[in-house]
Formats: C-alpha cells, sequence, structure tokens
C-alpha cells in the first residue's frame, strides 16, 4: 500500500537541515526533489508538499535558516561595541571558520548555491543576490564608519574599498570549497587588512 502523509517520528528541523545541506553542497539545481527528500527522513511525496508547499519554498525556509544558524558576518559588521577595523578583520576571520568547518559542507550556502542556473531558477538567483547585497551593504557601513570615526583618511573610496573585501568574501567561499586551507584563508585576510592600514588618515587613498 502506498504511503501518505507524514510517516512516524516526521522531524521537521532535522529534515530542514539536511536540505540545508543538500542545497549547501549541491546547489538549488543539483538537489533533485527525490534525493532531498530521501535525505528528509523518507517522506513521501504527500508529506514533503504539506510540510514545505514546493521545493522553491524549501530552498527559502532553508536558506533562511542557514543565515539565521551560520550568516553571522552581518552582525559583527553592525557591531558597534567595536573599532570599524576590528569588526571587519572580526566578520572576515569568522567567515573563514565557517565556510572551512568540517561539519557541513565548505564554502557559502548564499554565494554557492544559486547563483548560476536555467531562466527556471531565476527566482532562486534573486534571493541569494538579495542576500550577497546585504553582505555588501553591511561592509559599507562598516567601511564608511571608519571615515567618519576618523579611521580612515576623509578621501577614501568607500565604494571601492566595499567591493575589495566583498570579493574577499566571496573568494573565500570559492577556495573553501577548492580545500584552500583555513590558516592559509586567515594569512589572506591579514594582508587585505593592510589595504586598511594603508589608509589612516593622512595618508590619502592608497587603495
Amino acid at each position: 500500500m502506498a504511503r501518505s502523509g507524514r510517516p512516524r517520528g516526521f522531524d521537521r528541523e532535522a529534515a530542514l537541515d539536511s536540505a540545508m545541506h543538500l542545497f549547501w553542497e549541491h546547489g538549488y539545481e543539483g538537489a533533485s526533489l527525490s534525493v532531498l527528500r530521501h535525505a528528509m527522513g523518507d517522506i513521501s511525496s504527500a508529506s514533503f508538499y504539506a510540510a514545505f508547499g514546493s521545493k522553491e519554498a524549501l530552498y527559502r525556509e532553508t536558506l533562511a535558516r542557514y543565515l539565521d544558524k551560520h550568516g553571522g558576518i552581518v552582525g559583527a559588521l553592525d557591531d558597534e561595541t567595536l573599532t570599524p577595523r576590528a569588526r571587519l578583520e572580526q566578520a572576515l576571520m569568522a567567515s573563514v571558520a565557517v565556510q572551512t568547518d568540517p561539519a557541513h559542507p565548505k564554502g557559502c550556502m548564499v554565494t554557492l548555491s544559486a547563483t548560476i542556473s536555467s531562466e527556471a531558477g531565476a527566482p532562486t538567483r534573486a534571493l541569494t543576490r538579495a542576500g550577497r547585497e546585504i553582505t555588501r551593504q553591511a561592509l559599507q557601513r562598516c567601511i564608511a564608519a571608519g571615515v567618519s570615526a576618523g579611521d580612515l583618511d576623509p578621501t577614501t573610496d568607500v565604494a571601492g574599498l566595499t567591493a575589495l573585501y566583498d570579493g574577499l568574501v566571496l573568494g573565500i567561499s570559492i577556495q573553501a570549497r577548492d580545500g584552500v586551507s583555513a590558516e592559509t584563508l586567515r594569512g589572506a585576510i591579514g594582508h587585505a587588512m593592510a589595504a586598511w592600514d594603508a589608509i589612516l588618515p593622512g595618508t590619502g587613498d592608497r587603495c
């Protein structure tokens, strides 16, 4: 007899974590519905649609879960208890720690899971693009705060420096997926922070 409804012991939170890891590892289009349902506890189609609505709705929920559990970089960048420079360095180091953690897929789900897709994946591309823009805006606020606080020269190219550090955040994701070590990536952050130190007040914008 075919199954219907939820299997006994259905754990929605555990199912979401399993789906999140699959999307994180294989991308939105690379995680098929059948593989997702199997990883989520061999739930039936009826259970899946009753609990999550659709694959796209599931992806949206898992992306929100990822940001809640692993996306702390924006919070660090807006932490006004720290100097702007300390905020930036702490956020970048935290990003390396998360993206190289062997307890889950490497890299960043927002960067990797829906950057390129078919036309049918346009809504998920827009979703992750919006997520990356949130990080980009937080970086810009942090750098602008450095200028306002007098930590950076008034002539600092805020947009250019934002692009530099945003590129580093995105690059960490790809390098982590490629197996570049956390130690090496932390070293890269040290070099990147030298760009901040090169435009202290009175030095002019050297980036």
